[in-house]
């Protein structure tokens, strides 16, 4: 039994050292070619959220709540970036690290968690940043007035959504190339579905019952509430948003693991 307790401890070990030096390679890779390196990840989100800004700046007066057009296009942006960021950066990590698993002490359960780790780090990052600039924009503290449990929990429901349905792409990319690019065509409009620059809550029915099923427009709604005091999202779902997010990370887990094997043996 002791020994039989050893050699898991050890194994639990390798795995950790595994997926740390994976994080090491994830950060040095994914922007070191890039001038300004990890810079590249906020200016992207504050390009979008700026765009947004000037052209919606430009027809309304004011956003659909407050009167920070970028607060409001941030609260919405930021979520479906948590989310697809996500989705996309995990979904490619057996594919980017294949060399290595030649090796048998890198399994591909490893590549996953380091990238989940390196996303979810960012993200953070990024969100920190983005409100803050905002906070300089608009003279005021947005920080002041932000519930932080909601905030970290709806971003963690929508990386937690995104580990999953990135996990179940791993396995389905590898076996279906028809269905990658089925994927990528049908997710494109989520930007304009989710609730990103509206308020699902305005849309009117049958329009409102259908987006409603889309889980990032709960998860959007949800993180809104945490930031602005005055909201009341009537039609926010928390638990259908928690549910769609455990069922996704369960799926994806699931044909992760029974696809673990093939995924070592495939070739580029």
């Amino acid at each position: 039994m002791a020994s039989q307790i050893g050699k898991t401890v050890e194994l639990v070990k390798q795995h950790i050292r595994s997926t740390f030096s994976l994080m090491v390679r994830e950060m040095s890779t994914r922007y070191g070619g890039k001038p300004g390196g990890y810079l590249w990840a906020l200016i992207d989100p504050v390009a979008h959220i700026a765009l947004l800004s000037v052209v919606f700046g430009t027809i309304a007066r004011a956003p659909a709540l407050g009167s920070s057009f970028m607060l409001f296009f941030a609260t919405g942006y930021l979520p479906l970036l948590a989310y697809n960021s996500m989705t996309s950066f995990v979904a490619g990590a057996v594919r980017a690290n294949r060399a290595l698993l030649n090796y048998p002490v890198v399994a591909p359960a490893d590549t996953v968690a380091a990238r989940f780790i390196v996303q979810a780090l960012t993200t953070a990052f990024i969100c920190f940043l983005v409100l803050g600039l905002i906070s300089v924009e608009d003279h005021r503290s947005v920080f002041a007035g932000l519930e932080y449990s909601i905030v970290f929990f709806s971003i963690f429901v929508a990386m937690l959504l995104g580990l999953g349905v990135g996990m179940a792409n791993i396995a389905l990319f590898a076996r279906s190339p028809l269905y990658e690019q089925i994927y990528s065509i049908v997710t494109k409009p989520l930007f304009l579905i989710s609730g990103v620059f509206f308020l699902a809550d305005s849309i009117p029915q049958p329009f409102r019952g259908i987006l409603l099923l889309n889980p990032i427009a709960h998860i959007i709604m949800w993180f809104r509430s945490g930031v602005y005091s005055e909201y009341r999202a009537v039609s926010l779902d928390v638990s259908y948003a928690l549910q769609c997010a455990f069922v996704a990370f369960f799926l994806g887990v699931l044909l992760f693991t029974f696809s673990a094997s093939h995924l070592r043996e495939e070739k580029n």
